[in-house]
């Protein structure tokens, strides 16, 4: 069977009615996708077009079947069709431009490391989120906003979930107060709780928990007890 008849078999008035919904990925981007068909041509993926994505048989790392998940860069080939590769090394570099610490970028998780998670930053890059940094759980392809911790002096990107100075001490005070209207307004962790403690039940590290309770304190937002922080009943 010919390519072209390859694609068109991919693009089945079934399919294509089952993925009439908006696009989830462009050409361009890095992108999670669902294998719907395997052929002699390749594999086929669902991204949210009536006609399926290419998947090369020269561009995957192994052979996925019907129904698994793959991360994948949209290009255009030499005709400028859109086609798909798993061989994302090809297309991001590990030595970012354009970018200092503070900025917000767009990350998709690619894998997990011993020090953390590797992340996509703009679909360009590459980039590092340390486990302390990942204040909640996370997944192959996740899609989330993050920011830029620091460029390192080799160029490489160490990112965080919380923004810069001012602004995440507020997204930690808001978290803090979420978990205490969830609590029925005491929470059992103040200066002298374990870090891991904190950790644990709010996912930021002891150092941002309390710079922002202090905040909170100050705000007659909440009360400091011997053993614990307690809500202020306006704030509920």
């Amino acid at each position: 069977m010919s390519e072209s008849r390859d694609r068109r078999a991919a693009t089945s008035p079934a399919a294509a009615a089952r993925r009439s919904r908006a696009p989830r990925a462009s050409v361009g981007e890095v992108a999670y996708l669902e294998v719907v068909t395997v052929n002699e041509t390749g594999a086929f993926l669902d991204w949210g077009h009536p006609r399926d994505l290419l998947l090369p048989f020269g561009e995957q790392r192994f052979r996925p079947s019907v129904g698994r998940r793959v991360l994948v860069m949209i290009y255009p080939d030499q005709q400028g069709r859109p086609v798909a590769s798993q061989k994302l090394e090809r297309f991001l570099a590990d030595e970012a431009e354009g970018l200092q610490a503070g900025d917000s970028v767009s990350l998709v998780i690619a894998d997990q490391t011993d020090l953390g998670f590797k992340a996509v930053v703009n679909h360009r890059f590459w980039g590092l989120l340390y486990r302390d940094e990942a204040n909640r759980p996370l997944r192959r392809g996740q899609r989330l906003t993050g920011y830029v911790k620091r460029r390192r002096d080799d160029g490489r990107l160490d990112l965080s979930l919380l923004p810069p100075g001012e602004a995440r001490l507020d997204v930690v005070g808001e978290q803090i107060l979420k978990a205490l209207r969830e609590s029925g307004g005491y929470l059992p962790l103040g200066d002298k709780s374990d870090a891991a403690e904190i950790k644990a039940r709010l996912g930021v590290s002891k150092n941002a928990f309390k710079q922002a309770i202090g905040r909170l304190y100050k705000r007659q937002r909440i009360t400091l007890e011997p053993h614990g922080i307690r809500l202020v009943a306006s704030s509920e």
